[in-house]
């Protein structure tokens, strides 16, 4: 039984008990604008909460996830009371919530935070309900608060705006945006903060979009100084004729979602926030020198902002891919797949491997190519089909390459467990890098004759 069978089965059984049961929230959004959705919430009317629990087990094991409002899940559904909430100190979790099966509609769907996420749909009647008209304001592509009286209790609402605005390609509507400018964000914890930038990077077409609400909005002035340093910050026309660092990092964003589908989430993850992070350098080093415009090592003046940047967020291993070296690794050396191209020495292949210690180059080719594309005006970028084409002919495209001579081996040459092990491993890897060392048994020739040398 899918979930949705299964909503309409509980429904029906909520309905055998005198209740109504209505899907709401996200779902029924996705459902109105036809697109795929997997999270599905219940909403039950006129049974108590023991009564839903007693029913709600006969489909399955039920957990409670809120005992004071009522909430069970069963598998991935959440199945809950209307609830109540009032606030009662300050901050985004400063909520009291009870869950009250008497609640009329409307009061249930007040607390909800945009009205095109305040409708719910019957699974038994097939109709629509919808007290704040958030269905006119799907077709008006308008992000507008429920009730604005209370949409500033929440702080997490600012940033939730900002990322389904992104999302759908919505406008937040002016009252709204008015709440969303004086509402305080700094008792955001870095989790929730981080939640929902993450869906802005990986959820939306166009993440640009969410970038410019969130400056008019004053979100990137509450939150992340190193974004809004690069407002204004110039650059030089003929390479950037878009205008400043900004304009030029949101451009480069977009490129980034363009190329990111197919890849692993923790992937995906790190290409966006190199595009974020990659140019926060050139606000510390932007200077004119002889009458142009220059930012030089800003990759790695960038190292530090990009820190602070994801220290704030909390950024670092995401489903163990270590995210936080990658996205250091690419505002690092970001441009060094144009330089190397334009070296007018052939770079040889032990920079490559080595380079590979430092980041994924599939990676980095990536970011880089989204860079060089983030620009208004035609440039040539096949640098990075070049350096692509390198890194695959090298196998390094994912990490450099694996030591061919191990520390056993050296025990098996008699060499005692210490230091000297880790020196000389070192020593043949370089060579290995350099493409001296292709076979373990060069690679023991080698160890076999620094042991003879003397210490």
């Amino acid at each position: 039984m899918s979930v949705f069978e299964k909503s309409r089965a509980i429904s029906h059984a909520v309905h055998q008990a005198g209740g109504r049961a209505l899907i709401v929230g996200g779902w029924v959004r996705d459902r109105l604008l036809k697109r795929p959705s997997k999270d599905l919430d219940l909403e039950v009317y006129g049974v108590s909460a023991e009564q839903l629990r007693q029913l709600l087990s006969a489909f399955g094991q039920v957990n409670t996830v809120g005992q004071s409002f009522a909430v069970f899940k069963i598998d991935s559904m959440d199945v809950s009371l209307p609830r109540r909430e009032s606030k009662t100190t300050a901050g985004h979790r400063g909520f009291e919530v009870i869950g009250d099966p008497n609640l009329p509609i409307k009061d249930a769907f007040r607390r909800r935070d945009f009205t095109i996420n305040a409708i719910g749909w019957d699974p038994l009647t097939d109709e629509y309900v919808d007290p704040f008209h958030g269905r006119d304001d799907l077709t008006r592509g308008l992000l507008r608060a429920v009730d604005e009286r209370t949409f500033g209790d929440d702080s997490l609402r600012v940033l939730r705006a900002v990322q389904l605005a992104a999302r759908f390609e919505y406008k937040l509507d002016p009252p709204t945006a008015d709440i969303c400018r004086a509402t305080k964000l700094n008792d955001l914890p870095a989790e929730r903060v981080w939640g929902e930038f993450e869906k802005l990077l990986i959820l939306a077409i166009r993440p640009s979009l969410g970038f410019w609400l969130a400056l008019e909005i004053g979100v990137i002035g509450q939150l992340f100084p190193e974004l809004q340093a690069l407002v204004g910050c110039p650059q030089e026309p003929e390479w950037h004729p878009e205008g400043d660092v900004w304009k030029h990092t949101l451009l480069v964003i977009d490129e980034a979602r363009r190329r990111i589908d197919g890849l692993s989430r923790p992937c995906q993850l790190a290409i966006m926030l190199g595009a974020v992070c990659h140019d926060f350098g050139k606000p510390a080093t932007t200077a004119r020198v002889d009458g142009r415009i220059r930012s030089r090592n800003h990759e790695q003046a960038g190292l530090g902002p990009t820190q602070a940047f994801l220290d704030r967020l909390k950024v670092h291993s995401v489903d163990g891919f270590d995210v936080r070296k990658q996205v250091e690794g690419m505002v690092a050396y970001h441009l060094t797949p144009g330089m190397w191209h334009k070296s007018q020495e052939k770079v040889g292949d032990g920079a490559f491997r080595r380079l590979a210690r430092k980041v994924d180059l599939e990676l980095l080719v990536l970011l880089a190519s989204a860079d060089c594309h983030g620009r208004k005006g035609h440039f040539d970028c096949s640098a990075m089909e070049w350096f692509a084409s390198r890194a695959h002919e090298l196998g390094i495209e994912h990490a450099p390459p694996e030591p061919l001579l191990k520390g056993r081996h050296l025990l098996s040459l008699g060499l005692e467990p210490g230091p000297d092990v880790g020196k000389i491993l070192k020593v043949i890897y370089e060579k290995q890098l350099d493409g001296d060392v292709t076979t373990l048994e060069e690679a023991l020739a080698e160890a076999t004759r620094s042991l003879r040398k003397p210490q």
